[in-house]
């Protein structure tokens, strides 16, 4: 299972949580309080941070929420052979459409393994799709509503000489 599906008491036993201060807008609270939030994922090293919040709580949230976007755009994990798609994947599916809102906390799941199974095609949005049971348009939109992911998923696929995708 992909780190960025993972339940968030699993994710969080492979994080180090680092607590601080954050400067910007927010008055003499933000100054007095160390409500700042940053995830590092100590497997891969990623990291993820939050500091908008006067609740370390909710930055803590919020931080979770990117560090799976983070992992989702650039730690990839094998593809099984044959029929691919986790449950979470079908339960999403709507014929060859893949449908989930960009916030919804299923999306970093979901973009994760739109990814992994671009990079098991060699980036070849079509033979992705076809193993995940969508259109290629709809793989394509998917990844595209996260730009670290798009990118990451162009750059990719100019190293194997192949084309970016708009």
């Amino acid at each position: 299972m992909h780190p960025a599906a993972l339940p968030e008491d699993d994710l969080l036993k492979h994080c180090a949580v680092e607590r601080g201060r954050a400067g910007g807008p927010g008055g003499q609270h933000r100054n007095k309080v160390e409500t700042m939030v940053t995830l590092v994922h100590e497997p891969t090293g990623l990291r993820a941070h939050a500091s908008e919040r006067r609740s370390q709580i909710e930055n803590k949230r919020v931080a979770l929420y990117r560090l799976r976007l983070v992992l989702a755009a650039t730690h990839r994990e094998g593809v099984p052979e044959g029929e691919i798609g986790s449950d979470l994947w079908r339960s999403r599916r709507k014929g060859t459409r893949i449908v989930c809102n960009p916030e919804h906390r299923d999306f970093p799941a979901l973009l994760a393994e739109a990814m992994d199974a671009l990079a098991d095609a060699g980036w070849d949005a079509p033979h992705a799709a076809l193993r995940l049971g969508v259109s290629a348009t709809q793989l394509v939109n998917l990844v595209r509503d996260h730009r670290p992911a798009f990118n990451a998923m162009n750059e990719a696929r100019a190293t194997k000489g192949l084309r970016p995708l708009k």
